[in-house]
């Protein structure tokens, strides 16, 4: 063991080769260090108790005094009722105008007796088809700032909302369909289980990698379930309050937000098993069928099924993105046979699964292949197929004169039908990362043949709308693609697809109508142009500012009653600031003729300047102190009541002369020049109009 002395620290240290012992430390070091931080917080307090009672008591109260003369000064009605507050109200109507009631008028225009040609006492089941909300997150617009994303995210949440919320209140759908791309990056967000790395044959493009890393590292399960919950609140908690309606039970009303698109999964062969997972999870299965308004609705999940046909499947083993889809088709046949089946049981009252006979049999002598048949005898209903992304057509096909982005082309002279093909007026035939914008040919031939009895068809992805009729080898099936109801899809007018449902059937399921007539109508309805909206009310800004700007010029050449209020005196309130000139006269005030040393209210006599008293002679000076006031007829001075001069108390940042004295006031005050007016003016009259307007707005934005 060697010793060895601690030169820095005045102490002994031992050593044990090559480590050094640290010396034991006292529980009391903790304990002075605990005493040191509250021996600090008692004198902070003490402080802190002594500045109040000191200076900090009297602040408050200035504060308070200032602050309700203030609001007294600005209570007044000729504030208050002045053309600044007439502007905010003009601005509040306008606001309630482009944030309320635009969607109210839209979507009242849309009503179902407005459009609907059914025979009289029919009772259609109405339905509304709502195409690629595609919730905006941080996917949507990666190299935004923090505030204008977040404000890209309310505008767009209330417009959804806004436009959703009119549709359950005015339209009252019996049931609502989704087709698709519910959020815009749920694909890119990690999930809690499974791989969720890229396959090799489908990297991210180059604008994305650079977020990659950031994405998985703060956008992962708990995330999704964030944004499962806003979709909810925004399309979910409306549904079930307009539920709660008298009479709303007996509609047997349907939502069905099942349907992926590509931005929930990803497309063919880029697909993730944990993404498809745990979007079905909570949304339901993407492959399904729906017995609704006496049609048979089958939702079919074409970006999962697209992968079977894809340049990757020749390569390697998809089967566990395509397969669920094509099992699912191959035994829809009986899946329809059942589920009409269901519904007819429903509609006779009936239990609806199947019931076995109720007998006494030998065991040895029982047929156990004797089963209650199902759904073998079930009428085939009118189907309708849903899909995300649309049945594949010929390159140019026109989409028709409903389509927002570009007309039809106008024919030549001579020519009845559209131009074809009419690239400008067509939904493009492409294909890139995770999206196609048209199933393949063959994919969409052997949907329909699959699906069977399709009478029509109804898609998203594209986000304007597009009408056609597909050829032969697809049925002749008619397909509708539905606009996007979100305000950042690239339409300036969104909208979305109302439907109506009239097929009344007999006990057996025969038609009522008779064959061959239609059982459905449909209905494009359009919604605001919030661009258009935007645009109004700039205009109106500029309108208000070159008004508030004309009249702020006006106001000193007319003279005009001024908006902007003076500056207060700085000072102590409620101390004054002026003070007569006379008083500071009245103590030291000398008589008008002689000095007297006593003053005597009973004697009649004077003393002349020597001091000698002269009997019988009465003074000639004034009178006593404080017997002047309001009583001279000539005022002291030579002035009268309130002309006479006052004295002004500086203030602590006025500049003194003449020793610090008190200076006198000037009866009039300084003239302002023309300009200066005027812009204190227009500045007083357009921040009050634009803290004002934003409050109004930003009121009804919190309020959605």
């Amino acid at each position: 063991m060697v010793s060895s002395y601690n030169s820095h620290h005045g102490g002994r240290a031992t050593a044990y080769g090559n480590n050094t012992y640290r010396p034991y430390r006292d529980s009391s070091d903790a304990n002075s260090l605990l005493d040191d931080l509250r021996a600090f917080v008692a004198r902070a307090v003490r402080l802190l108790w002594r500045f109040w009672n000191e200076r900090g008591r009297q602040m408050v109260g200035d504060g308070l005094v200032s602050s309700a003369r203030q609001l007294r000064r600005n209570l007044t009605y000729n504030r208050l009722v002045s053309f600044p507050h007439l502007l905010v109200g003009i601005w509040v109507v306008v606001l309630l105008w482009g944030e309320r009631w635009v969607f109210h008028t839209k979507v009242e225009s849309c009503h179902w007796g407005s459009w609907e040609r059914w025979p009289a006492g029919a009772k259609p089941h109405r339905i509304a088809l709502v195409a690629d909300p595609q919730l905006v997150d941080p996917h949507s617009y990666p190299g935004r700032p923090w505030p204008l994303n977040s404000l890209t995210v309310l505008i767009t949440d209330n417009y959804l909302r806004r436009s959703y919320g009119q549709i359950q209140t005015q339209l009252a759908p019996d049931s609502i369909f989704f087709l698709g791309d519910l959020f815009d990056g749920g694909r890119e967000w990690k999930t809690a289980h499974g791989d969720f790395k890229d396959p090799e044959w489908g990297q991210h493009p180059d604008r994305e990698k650079k977020y990659l890393k950031m994405w998985n590292k703060r956008y992962g399960e708990s995330y999704w379930l964030k944004e499962f919950a806003r979709f909810g609140e925004i399309f979910f908690s409306p549904w079930v309050s307009a539920g709660r309606v008298p009479g709303a039970e007996e509609k047997r009303r349907k939502l069905i937000a099942s349907l992926p698109g590509n931005h929930d999964l990803g497309f063919g062969s880029e697909i993730k098993i944990p993404v498809r997972d745990r979007f079905e999870t909570y949304f339901g299965l993407g492959n399904r069928v729906d017995v609704v308004g006496n049609h048979t609705f089958v939702s079919v999940d074409t970006v999962s099924m697209s992968a079977a046909n894809s340049e990757e499947a020749q390569q390697h083993d998809l089967r566990d993105i395509f397969m669920p889809t094509w099992n699912f088709l191959d035994n829809l046949k009986r899946t329809k046979q059942k589920a009409v089946e269901k519904e007819l049981r429903f509609q006779r009252g009936e239990v609806l699964e199947p019931r076995f006979g109720h007998r006494i049999e030998e065991l040895e002598h029982a047929d156990f292949t004797d089963k209650p048949s199902f759904g073998t005898s079930a009428p085939e209903l009118p189907t309708i197929l849903l899909t995300h992304v649309p049945l594949y057509r010929p390159p140019g096909t026109p989409c028709g004169p409903m389509r927002e982005r570009w007309p039809p082309t106008k024919p030549p002279k001579g020519q009845t039908g559209p131009v074809v093909p009419d690239h400008r007026n067509a939904i493009t035939v492409t294909r890139g990362y995770q999206y196609q914008n048209v199933l393949g040919e063959q994919d969409s031939i052997d949907l329909v043949k699959k699906v069977g009895n399709v009478i029509h068809a109804f898609s998203g992805d594209d986000h304007d709308y597009c009408e056609l009729t597909h050829d032969k080898n697809q049925g002749s099936v008619p397909e509708i693609t539905v606009k996007s109801i979100s305000m950042v899809m690239g339409v300036a007018k969104p909208g979305f697809l109302m439907l109506s449902l009239y097929n009344p059937l007999d006990e057996d399921g025969k038609p009522l109508a008779g064959e061959g007539k239609p059982t459905m109508q449909t209905h494009l309805c359009l919604l605001p142009s919030q661009l258009s909206t935007y645009i109004r009310y700039a205009v109106f800004a500029i309108i208000c500012i070159i008004s508030l700007a004309v009249r702020a010029f006006l106001v000193p050449l007319f003279n005009w009653p001024r908006f902007a209020l003076d500056p207060e005196p700085i000072g102590h309130p409620g101390l004054p600031i002026y003070k007569a000139k006379m008083d500071d006269y009245d103590e030291y005030a000398l008589p008008s003729a002689g000095f007297s040393a006593s003053h005597s209210s009973h004697g009649s006599g004077t003393r002349d300047r020597s001091g000698s008293f002269t009997p019988g002679l009465k003074s000639s000076g004034r009178k006593g102190h404080g017997s002047h006031h309001g009583k001279s007829a000539g005022g002291r001075w030579g002035w009268t009541g309130s002309r006479a001069p006052r004295i002004k108390i500086p203030t602590e940042t006025e500049e003194l002369y003449d020793g610090g004295k008190w200076k006198a006031a000037s009866s009039a005050r300084k003239k302002h020049s023309t300009l200066r007016i005027a812009l204190t003016e227009l500045w007083a009259t357009f921040f009050r109009v634009l803290w004002m307007v934003l409050f109004v707005f930003g009121w009804l934005a919190r309020r959605g």
